[in-house]
């Protein structure tokens, strides 16, 4: 049952009015904007996502413009953010707004969006067309565990049923946009994951967690996933000015970004002839992390590779859309002849 009038929701929205972020998708009612935001914003930080979010609709500045464009396009835009599925979902969904019609407003029809969960429909239906929904994300699991002291683990069904419930209850059915950016906000900077400033906090008096000193044991999440290590040899092959290129295919890591050959796709007498340049490269993803070694090889004579390998000229690896791992690996366009990346 929802509560309008909670203690607890209205001190948010208080602090919320006072200390609440300027961010420029919180000045429109765009859908395009703001569903834009959303996407770029999962698993990305608010300084580095505002420069790619400007980025994006400067050059695609309505749904249609995203939708007209090409996945490489997309895919090269989006470089440097990871998680590279986002990037294909949006372009998806953005012919899917296109052939629509027009942006989807009710919760249902923005859940099926590519790309979209119940956080980022809520997220985007509360902003965009005040429907009050609750968008639960951490900063909700974290900041409702440690004010109502709640220690079920918030990655199990139990735990995202409960959460979802009690965020609901509290939601102001006039001011879900107000109350959701709250909740990001205080999560974000003032109930923060470790060393709050408890002392300093409006809800102080009343949070269970601070009464109990529990705050940095809530909220509780099970362990459930193990990170592997996976060994990479990634091999700059260049002849008369050109490199060999592919782009990678679907069930494997990097889906539809370029990237230089790997050991397999070359003749033990070709790396024979490598010159190492870099060793034992770190590249962390989500559940897993990527050791590299870069390797040049030069040649007079193209040697044979797969044939999805493709040719193309040094300078124009920055039109294609790479990981962030060859960023690390290539930080000029070009690498000098017999040269070192440092």
């Amino acid at each position: 049952m929802k509560q309008n009038n909670s203690l607890f929701a209205q001190t948010l929205l208080a602090w919320f009015r006072m200390n609440g972020r300027d961010l420029p998708w919180r000045h429109t009612q765009d859908p395009y904007a703001i569903w834009l935001s959303e996407i770029i914003l999962q698993q990305t930080r608010i300084a580095q996502g505002m420069e790619y979010w400007l980025r994006f609709m400067q050059k695609w500045p309505c749904v249609d413009d995203l939708a007209a464009a090409t996945e490489d396009e997309v895919m090269r835009m989006w470089q440097g953010l990871g998680y590279y599925s986002r990037a294909r979902n949006l372009h998806t969904a953005a012919q899917q707004i296109v052939a629509l019609g027009r942006f989807p407003d009710t919760l249902d029809a923005i859940r099926q969006l590519k790309g979209v969960g119940d956080y980022t429909a809520a997220a985007i239906g509360s902003f965009a067309f005040g429907i009050p929904a609750a968008a639960v994300d951490g900063n909700f699991y974290r900041v409702l565990a440690r004010y109502f002291g709640i220690d079920t683990p918030i990655n199990t069904t139990e735990g995202r049923k409960l959460f979802a419930s009690l965020a609901e209850d509290h939601l102001p059915e006039h001011e879900a946009a107000d109350y959701n950016q709250a909740m990001m906000d205080f999560g974000a900077t003032q109930c923060v994951p470790k060393s709050p400033a408890c002392e300093l906090c409006p809800l102080e008096e009343t949070c269970v967690a601070r009464r109990e000193d529990s705050v940095d044991r809530l909220p509780v999440k099970l362990k459930t996933v193990k990170v592997v290590t996976r060994r990479l040899s990634l091999y700059y092959i260049r002849c008369n000015g050109r490199i060999a290129i592919h782009k990678r295919g679907s069930g494997d890591i990097w889906q539809g970004l370029w990237t230089v050959p790997e050991a397999e796709h070359l003749s033990s007498d070709l790396k024979a002839t490598a010159l190492l340049l870099q060793k034992d490269v770190k590249h962390v993803l989500t559940h897993r992390i990527l050791l590299a070694d870069f390797y040049l090889i030069e040649r007079p004579n193209r040697p044979s590779l797969p044939p999805d390998f493709i040719w193309i000229k040094e300078e124009e690896i920055e039109n294609y859309a790479i990981p962030r791992l060859m960023e690390k690996l290539l930080p000029t366009p070009t690498l000098p002849k017999g040269g070192s990346l440092g």
